[in-house]
């Protein structure tokens, strides 16, 4: 079985696809989707997030919500806002945010590849999250959000794809949300298909950057629908899921920072005192984005301190424990404030670099939290080492701009 494969990809008809372009389900929360959507009776997070189209009080997760997802996409079709191409495809994918451009290919992935981990994973799913995606999968019989996989660099597919995307884009949308520019292009030849086929089948692994619970949901959905076929034959369509995969040194991953409410009983001085058992502190008239690996940023009081952790305590051979949100856990949130477990506790809160160091400095400075720190962003070499090592991410670790879109491409399961 390939690793990808081509599919059939349903799509906005000619002309539609400013109408139908949406955020990923999960960067806009209930009332934001419902914002965005209002007056945009095409847009795909009628797809996505059908609750906008109920009442207020019904849960996101009731069975009707996923009823009306699929009377949504029915409704598209039959109105031919949505069109499934007649033949099986690949597809370039090209984002750009400012002056960052990166360019993938749409595809989907193997779920024997995936259960077998030649397909990589870093990060533990939530149930009620995997569950949520299963069930909207298994209602649409389509997977609607694409997930984010990375491949290390290849000469044959960076170049396909850098021919391919010097013509003009099929489809050209930029977002009103954030500015994102969305270019898509068909790639259709039995040439070049065969040659992309076959270069990832020589690759030894990928690896899943964002989107753990919908490639969780599409290897269960497949499982699950396999054993309920007697005429399974491998070619059915819910044996893999909707990837877009880009090369790693095209990647932007941003900070993901952290704020925390307290701390924990001590006194400022105090504080101050426990930090400076594992880091060198110093004063700073400037917020400090860290420029390497090691340094932090720490906002108390009004005032920036930058921070550099001790080299003796970073391990070499531990490439989890080496990651930088690694270190500030284990040195500083766990032992000094006493967060163990920051999946759980209430007391910590994460901003994603987007928002920028006035984002944490306005938490703080609002009163509802005490101290804030900055990290060095991780990067995608550290999240390999991470995922070949067969380990896990800590929470939180990866913040990857800018986002795919929904609705540009689906993957319909039969």
């Amino acid at each position: 079985m390939s690793l990808i494969k081509p599919f059939r990809g349903l799509r906005p008809n000619d002309g539609r696809a400013d109408d139908v372009v949406a955020p990923p389900y999960d960067v806009v929360d209930r009332g934001e989707a419902k914002a965005l959507a209002a007056h945009r009776p095409w847009s795909f997070l009628h797809i996505s997030r059908p609750e906008i189209d109920l009442a207020d009080d019904v849960d996101p997760y009731d069975p009707a919500v996923y009823a009306k997802g699929r009377e949504n996409l029915d409704r598209m079709l039959t109105e031919q806002v949505l069109v499934r191409d007649p033949e099986p495809a690949y597809y370039a994918y090209r984002l750009t945010m400012g002056a960052h451009v990166q360019t993938g290919l749409v595809a989907t992935a193997s779920v024997e590849a995936y259960d077998q981990d030649r397909i990589k994973k870093h990060e533990f799913t939530r149930p009620v999250k995997e569950d949520d995606r299963v069930r909207q999968i298994d209602t649409l019989n389509a997977q609607t959000g694409p997930v984010f996989l990375v491949y290390k660099a290849d000469a044959v597919v960076d170049g396909i794809l850098h021919e391919v995307s010097a013509t003009p884009a099929d489809v050209d949308v930029t977002a009103e949300r954030d500015g994102v520019r969305h270019e898509l292009w068909r790639i259709d030849d039995a040439r070049r298909i065969a040659q992309l086929t076959t270069a990832f089948d020589a690759m030894p692994a990928i690896y899943v950057a964002d989107g753990h619970h919908r490639s969780a949901a599409g290897s269960r959905v497949g499982n699950a629908r396999r054993e309920a076929n007697p005429q399974h034959t491998g070619d059915e369509g819910y044996n893999y899921f909707l990837s877009v995969v880009f090369p790693h040194d095209q990647m932007q991953i941003l900070d993901y920072n952290r704020v925390v409410r307290d701390l924990y009983g001590m006194s400022k001085d105090d504080f101050l005192a426990a930090v400076g058992g594992a880091f060198d502190l110093e004063l700073s008239n400037e917020p400090i984005k860290p420029a390497a690996s090691g340094e932090y940023g720490m906002y108390l009081d009004g005032q920036w301190y930058r921070l550099n952790i001790h080299d003796e305590t970073i391990p070499q051979d531990d490439p989890v424990a080496r990651l930088d949100v690694s270190l500030l856990q284990n040195n500083l949130i766990e032992p000094i404030l006493g967060i163990a477990d920051p999946r759980r506790d209430e007391r910590i809160d994460f901003v994603g670099g987007i928002r920028g160091l006035e984002g944490l400095a306005k938490r703080v400075d609002s009163g509802n939290w005490a101290v804030a720190f900055s990290l060095y962003p991780t990067t995608m070499e550290a999240l390999m080492a991470v995922a070949d090592a067969g380990e896990v991410m800590p929470p939180k670790s990866t913040w990857f701009e800018p986002k795919l879109a929904d609705g540009l491409v689906s993957h319909v399961l039969d």
